[in-house]
């Protein structure tokens, strides 16, 4: 990275003619950040546009306000150093690190290199980063300027764009960089920027641009020249400026044409380069080196300068050209500078200097900037160069930079002169590089390793890295078949693998799914039973794999047993510190839906419970949604939907923040128990959209079924329970299959309900919980008559009182009293319809509340409406605030969970108190909270 400042504060200044609005606009961030609203903004405009003068726009503002101003430049040589650019941000901010959490400093120590240790998930140092930025904003408003940040790299973008995402109410400001290509779209990796708020930057008016380039002439200039400048730069400020500067004054002043050019960008870089092919020889080479090394150290380009027998004066005529400057670091004037005297060069030369640099740096110090330049000096094979880049990737993702990693792994196999090392390298870049998200160019590496040669074990991994890349990039039915040849191959190479791989695949069988029951899945257990046995001792994920078999192929009651011991391990299971590198901690997301599937009420809740403590503990942001999503379900079938409001909230903050896939199935499912119309439909429509595969599709049908339920539409609802009983997934299956009940029933399908109660009663049975029996009670009642019913009925309730599912317990009142009134039976109906019409409006199921409204009025007895409380008033976010306050919890800790500052956390409190008209956390927690 180049160093803090260098284009910043050293860049010869474009006038910012033309930008009232941009310029307010970066103001009122810096206004919102001081009054402790922090905000995040992205510049978006081609080369020589103004960025970075409106980023010094923002420095000049901010400091006269009592702004502390820091700064970071992407440089696209530097894309392969993980945490480069976070570094170079928050190293002069590392005196405040003692005041975070012991996990945040050991998160970035250990991503900084500046201490050994496991390597910390991306976000956990994002969290660290965050609460770093808000301490030192305590003691004053904070701006961070990012420059070029389309050459930041991987790790770095993605941390920042998290930070950027969970700003809150710090006195915090963040300024972004991107620069666009000639087509229009940026450069570089930009996706982890997608969504933030944007200011972009085009060209200057005619006016402006006619000022501008009257300005910047210093020398007569014919009029038609001045009109083809004006043209060429399309209010390009910087073009403006440089492209009279390409053309001799005599030129100009006679009216001779400027040649044509591809774009403006290209124009002001061969400007530059023409300046720099001006210079003396030993000058250009020195430049050549100060581009090639873009820390800006002037140390260590004086030694890489003598190395190569310059003398320190060659810098002169390329400071006085305007071109660098040589301070306290070097600083190019603008990033086209640098690119232009890089690409300009011999690739002889370019070599030459890279050479020269990797004499000039300390092996100790910083051996993967010396093995980087080295790599770069060489030409052809080399084996020495190879191996110096294999340690840097080794180093890179001890830290957690899987991109660098990859980077280091990609140059360290062109350089490998025997093949199967070769080959080998290529194929641990090509995991890395998935890994980092890169799965396009891990696809490219995986087809240099295919050329082998390779041993059995690494090409049997190989193809099951295959696999799972075409899962993750097209979802393609053939996915499951590769799996399962991958798992094939390597059953006698690696058993354990070999069984985590079958799991895989029956994973992937079950989301991609066929229309219809068992199709693919089951041909995926039927080839999953051939799987190694487990070596020693059977770990959770083992009997994860038997159970899933056994209850896809023999069916669901056969299954029960092997699933309900796999659960029960992974409840006595005691993960080691990292999810990501416990095998069966991984799982956990898989096996609180098999919970689910069984009706197990106490066991989801403990796996769904520790799901996303783990993850919450080790920062796994990337796996906490899910964790979220499944936990938001538990609360919202035992009656929580406040709760679960929270979960859902916090899932899609989440998924934002960390740039995932909108995922709305959270919100679809509360949305569709507390009966909101509009907000299903719309989320329905919206899952189905990104669904991947039919256990997405299933899942939304089984809200709709739920919806229309609720609102009486039992003809529509029997058509969405049926397809969603069509799933492959257990869960999805179990779950809907009430609704399927039910709807069939009121909707005259009784030989429909009848084969849905079948299944389901078979299932109660094999399960056994209360859960699962009390359903089956209560389906069996809506089927039934006469005193039948009624025992089913009563049984129902006994059942579900019993468990946890208190939703369940609410609805069976409520078919209870609308059984009851059709019997005739008007004082027992009042009193079921009563109960359930008053615990569904306590728990926000408002169109199943209103529905028993609807049924007590006809009996004759007006309901009591809800009062309405305090906390109805909290958000989400609020309510999920409190509720972790209320237990004792500080500001720190509750914003360790939430992936928030502890200043934001004061600010939702202080409107809490507000809100709730009270002044203290002891006040808090004697409130009863919903």
């Amino acid at each position: 990275m180049q160093s803090t400042g260098s284009t910043l504060t050293g860049a010869i200044l474009i006038d910012l003619l033309g930008r009232r609005a941009e310029r307010e606009a970066v103001d009122d961030v810096l206004a919102q950040a001081r009054a402790g609203r922090s905000r995040a903004i992205v510049v978006r405009g081609e080369a020589g546009i103004g960025k970075t003068a409106l980023l010094e726009h923002a420095r000049d503002t901010a400091v006269p306000l009592g702004f502390r101003v820091e700064s970071s430049v992407g440089v696209e040589s530097e894309t392969q150093f993980a945490f480069a650019g976070l570094h170079q941000l928050c190293a002069p901010l590392l005196d405040r690190m003692g005041a975070l959490p012991d996990p945040q400093q050991t998160a970035l120590n250990v991503a900084f290199g500046l201490r050994d240790g496991t390597a910390p998930d991306g976000f956990h140092v994002g969290l660290a980063t965050l609460n770093l930025l808000a301490e030192v904003a305590e003691e004053g408003p904070l701006l961070c300027l990012v420059d070029d940040a389309q050459w930041l790299d991987q790790a770095s973008a993605q941390v920042l764009a998290f930070v950027a995402r969970r700003l809150a109410a710090e006195h915090l400001a963040l300024v972004f960089a991107l620069r666009d290509s000639a087509e229009g779209d940026a450069e570089g990796d930009v996706a982890p920027f997608a969504g933030l708020p944007e200011l972009r930057l085009d060209g200057l008016g005619e006016a402006d641009a006619r000022a501008l380039l009257a300005t910047a002439v210093r020398t007569p200039l014919d009029a038609g020249v001045f009109e083809q400048i004006l043209a060429e730069a399309r209010g390009n400020p910087l073009a403006l400026v440089e492209l009279p500067r390409s053309a001799p004054a005599a030129q100009l002043a006679g009216g001779y044409a400027l040649p044509d050019a591809l774009d403006v960008p290209r124009r002001i870089e061969q400007s530059f380069q023409r300046r720099s092919g001006s210079l003396p020889a030993e000058t250009q080479v020195l430049l050549l080196v100060a581009a090639a090394e873009p820390t800006g150290e002037v140390a260590l380009l004086l030694r890489a300068a003598e190395h190569l027998g310059i003398s320190p004066e060659a810098a002169r005529p390329a400071e006085l050209a305007g071109l660098l400057k040589i301070g306290a670091r070097v600083r190019f004037r603008h990033p086209l500078v640098r690119s232009a005297v890089y690409h300009a060069a011999a690739p002889p030369d370019r070599r030459r200097a890279h050479g020269a640099l990797a004499e000039a740096t300390d092996p100790a110090a910083d051996p993967d900037r010396r093995a980087w330049h080295h790599a770069q000096e060489v030409l052809g094979f080399d084996e020495d160069a190879a191996a110096g880049l294999e340690r840097s990737a080794d180093r890179a993702r001890a830290r957690g930079g899987l991109a660098a990693a990859g980077a280091f792994l990609k140059r360290a196999a062109e350089l490998t002169p025997e093949p199967a090392t070769r080959a080998s390298r290529a194929l641990e870049a090509a995991h890395a590089k998935h890994e980092a998200g890169a799965s396009e160019a891990a696809l490219e590496l995986l087809a240099i390793a295919a050329t082998g040669p390779l041993d059995a074990l690494p090409q049997a991994r190989l193809e099951l890295l295959r696999a799972r890349i075409a899962f993750h990039l097209t979802r393609g039915n053939d996915v499951p078949r590769m799996l399962l040849a991958a798992a094939a191959t390597l059953a006698p190479l690696d058993p354990a693998l070999s069984r985590e791989t079958y799991l895989q695949a029956l994973g992937a069988a079950t989301v991609i799914g066929g229309p219809g029951p068992g199709r693919g899945v089951r041909e995926v257990a039927e080839a999953a039973r051939d799987a190694p046995a487990a070596l020693g001792e059977p770990r959770p994920a083992d009997l994860l794999l038997d159970g899933l078999v056994t209850a896809v192929v023999d069916g669901y009651e056969a299954g029960v047993p092997g699933l309900r011991r796999a659960l029960e391990a992974f409840c006595a299971h005691q993960p080691r510190s990292q999810v990501a590198s416990d095998g069966d901690a991984r799982w956990l997301w898989l096996a609180s839906r098999i919970a689910l599937a069984l009706f197990d009420d106490d066991l989801l809740h403990v796996l769904t419970s520790r799901n996303v403590r783990y993850a919450r503990e080790v920062g796994a942001l990337a796996t906490l949604p899910t964790a979220l999503l499944i936990q938001s379900f538990d609360m919202v079938l035992s009656g929580r939907l406040a709760r679960a409001a929270e979960l859902a909230a916090a899932e899609g903050a989440l998924a934002q923040a960390t740039g995932a896939l909108p995922w709305h199935a959270a919100r679809l499912v509360l949305a569709a128990w507390r009966g909101q119309q509009d907000e299903t439909a719309r989320l329905h429509t919206a899952s189905v959209q990104v669904a991947t595969g039919r256990s997405g599709v299933s899942l939304a049908q089984y809200a709709l079924a739920v919806l229309h339920n609720a609102l009486g539409n039992y003809p529509t609802a029997l058509d969405a329970a049926t397809e969603a009983c069509k799933s492959d997934e257990l869960a999805h299956a179990s779950f809907a299959l009430p609704e399927l009940v039910e709807a069939a029933c009121r909707a005259g399908q009784q030989e429909r309900a009848g084969a849905a109660l079948e299944q389901l009663s078979s299932r109660a049975l094999a399960s056994g919980t209360q859960w699962a029996l009390g359903l089956a009670a209560r389906s069996r009642a809506l089927t039934s008559n006469g005193p039948a019913a009624e025992q089913h009925y009563r049984e129902s309730i006994e059942y579900l009182r019993g468990c946890r599912m208190a939703i369940y317990l609410a609805r069976t009142h409520l078919v209870y009293g609308e059984w009851l009134r059709r019997e005739g039976r008007r004082q027992d109906a009042r009193e079921q319809l009563r109960t359930a019409h008053e615990l569904l409006t306590s728990m926000g199921a408002e169109a199943f509340a209103e529905r028993a409204a609807r049924e007590l009025g006809a009996t004759g007895e007006h309901p009591r409406k809800r009062t309405a409380q305090p906390a109805d008033e909290l958000t989400p976010q609020e309510l999920h605030v409190a509720r972790m306050v209320a237990t004792g919890a500080t500001s720190r800790e509750v914003g360790a969970q939430l992936f928030l500052s502890p200043r934001t956390i004061e600010s939702h409190l202080r409107s809490i108190f507000r809100k709730l008209g009270i002044t203290s956390r002891r006040q808090l927690r004697e409130l009863s909270l919903p």
